[in-house]
């Protein structure tokens, strides 16, 4: 049964009426107009629908919102818009790292969960903070130079 359930993503309480086995992307997606998130492969095996829960990077296709319960969601959204691009977000446009762009918010994401732990990380952390997000336009090298770029911004 569909209830009211009080999310808290990017910084502001949202309001959603869904069941609580409900996955937290469709939530996103649906009820909060947020599309930064993708639905990809809906098991958890692309990364297109990472976001951070309490700063940890989560699949939200398989994250159901009874597990998400008071955590903090942050989404592609939250780091910044068009105009005011975060700092990831800005070091991705200026590599040109997208090409069709569908896996970019949540490498997005991953990489700016993986610099918040490690704020110059090495080739060998970079790649194994995004092996589970998948790009299948195969800009893996610009994302690479993205997340150094990043790295070399201050935040």
């Amino acid at each position: 049964m569909a209830a009211s359930t009080t999310l808290h993503v990017n910084g502001r309480p949202r309001e959603v009426h869904a069941t609580p086995d409900t996955p937290l992307l469709y939530a996103l997606r649906d009820e909060l107009a947020l599309t930064g998130p993708k639905f990809g492969c809906g098991l958890a095996q692309c990364g297109a629908c990472t976001v951070l829960l309490d700063g940890s990077p989560i699949r939200s296709c398989v994250t159901p919102l009874a597990a998400v319960g008071s955590g903090r969601v942050t989404t592609v959204e939250g780091f910044g818009d068009a105009d005011h691009p975060g700092r990831v977000q800005a070091a991705f446009i200026a590599e040109q790292a997208a090409q069709c762009g569908y896996c970019i918010p949540g490498m997005v994401v991953a990489a700016s969960a993986l610099l918040d732990q490690h704020p110059h990380p090495s080739d060998a952390q970079i790649r194994t903070a995004l092996d589970g997000n998948l790009c299948r336009c195969g800009t893996h090298l610009r994302i690479l130079r993205a997340v150094k770029r990043a790295a070399e911004t201050p935040a």
